[in-house]
């Protein structure tokens, strides 16, 4: 784990993941040299001067965009806006629910995200996916070289992730380059759904998911037989409960194990842990729509795969860092033993010889990324070999 702020694991962890989207180091230098004190401030007062430093270089970036955009030089201001949204995510990811401005950040990393996209013509597509009278957002990868309907993997956040950030850190390409699709969504509880539409998270994760493969076999360019799900930290519980209730998915991965999140919220409470953001119990309070503490900790009740877990009869690959500071790795090996009925079933821990041995391999997800990539792509008939028919 890359370390500029020895005693702020939240704010390290944050420029960790900003790296496994694409920020560079001369960047990160510049916007994190000034922070040293306030990173050992308050939870507030660090991160507005964090949010300061970054919207500026992401700013920056956006007017550097503009000048190459005005000569012509659309790649090389995709590319400056693609860092730049990362740079505005990073920085809203921090904020405490409610603080002023955020709302407009968000949509400002939202527009300059798909700006980015649009003007270096990356292999993505912008859905919607109809739910409960409004819409789940998605960006959907095509795979490459595929004839006929491909298989295709559907990757679903964790706590604070968004689906840019986990097309950003690069499976949805891995996957491509392999023969199979991807649709990363921001389900109930994350991205859009939460900060527009105000959809809150809910522990029967197949309830939202059931509809992303309903609207998924309308396609004719995906096969319905191999559709997979991926959940990524507390993806790690979504992810196994939608698969053990949705009997359509064709297999399951988790990027981290997340067995029993409730037994998390206590130790939290008990101040053991790493937490992944600031002002963290406001944050899973507007997550799950909690009205107070209490009503939280007994929605928490629910968020366990005890007694779930023996419905799943589909290939399962369940992957775990070696130094997952935020979920121990015990709870990995409980969801793996727990897959009873599973008639391929893996755990992979990540250690210090192949990287990625921290919270979903934020320290390093190529390695890890690519192990994922190539399970799926066996288990799904896609490709591990350039040349390998489909």
């Amino acid at each position: 784990m890359f370390r500029f702020f020895p005693t702020n694991y939240v704010w390290d962890l944050s420029i960790n993941l900003a790296i496994e989207m694409g920020a560079r180091m001369g960047e990160i230098q510049a916007m994190c040299a000034p922070l040293t004190d306030a990173a050992k401030q308050p939870d507030a007062a660090g991160t507005a001067a964090f949010r300061e430093t970054w919207v500026r270089m992401a700013n920056q970036l956006s007017e550097l965009a503009a000048e190459d955009e005005a000569r012509g030089r659309l790649i090389s201001a995709g590319d400056k806006l693609n860092r730049a949204a990362t740079y505005l995510i990073t920085a809203e990811r921090l904020l405490a629910h409610g603080s002023e401005g955020r709302l407009a950040l968000y949509q400002q990393f939202l527009q300059t995200f798909r700006r980015g996209v649009e003007l270096t013509g990356e292999n993505c597509e912008f859905v919607r996916i109809p739910y409960e009278g409004q819409h789940l957002s998605g960006l959907f990868v095509r795979a490459h070289g595929v004839t006929g309907p491909a298989p295709i993997l559907v990757q679903v956040n964790g706590l604070d992730s968004t689906k840019e950030m986990k097309y950003r850190v690069g499976l949805p390409a891995w996957l491509a380059q392999r023969g199979v699709a991807s649709l990363i969504i921001d389900q109930p509880g994350t991205g859009e759904a939460l900060r527009l539409q105000g959809l809150t998270a809910r522990y029967d994760s197949e309830h939202w998911a059931s509809r992303v493969v309903d609207w998924l076999e309308t396609r004719s360019d995906i096969d319905p037989r191999r559709i997979g799900l991926e959940g990524v930290s507390l993806g790690g519980y979504y992810c196994p409960r939608a698969v053990a209730f949705e009997p359509r998915f064709a297999c399951g991965v988790v990027w981290g194990a997340n067995h029993d999140w409730r037994d998390v919220q206590k130790k939290r409470l008990a101040r053991e842990g790493s937490l992944p953001v600031p002002h963290y119990w406001e944050h899973v309070r507007w997550v799950w729509g909690a009205k107070d503490q209490d009503d939280f900790m007994r929605i928490a009740e629910n968020v366990h795969l005890d007694g779930v877990l023996d419905r799943i009869r589909v290939p399962f690959l369940v992957t775990h860092g070696e130094k997952d500071s935020q979920i121990p790795l015990h709870w990995a090996h409980r969801t793996y033993e727990q897959l009873v009925n599973s008639p391929q079933r893996e755990l992979k821990v990540f250690t210090d010889r192949e990287g990625g041995v921290q919270h979903s391999s934020f320290d390093n997800s190529a390695n890890a990324g690519a192990y994922i990539a190539d399970w799926v792509a066996e288990t799904l008939g896609g490709r591990t070999a350039q040349g390998t028919p489909l």
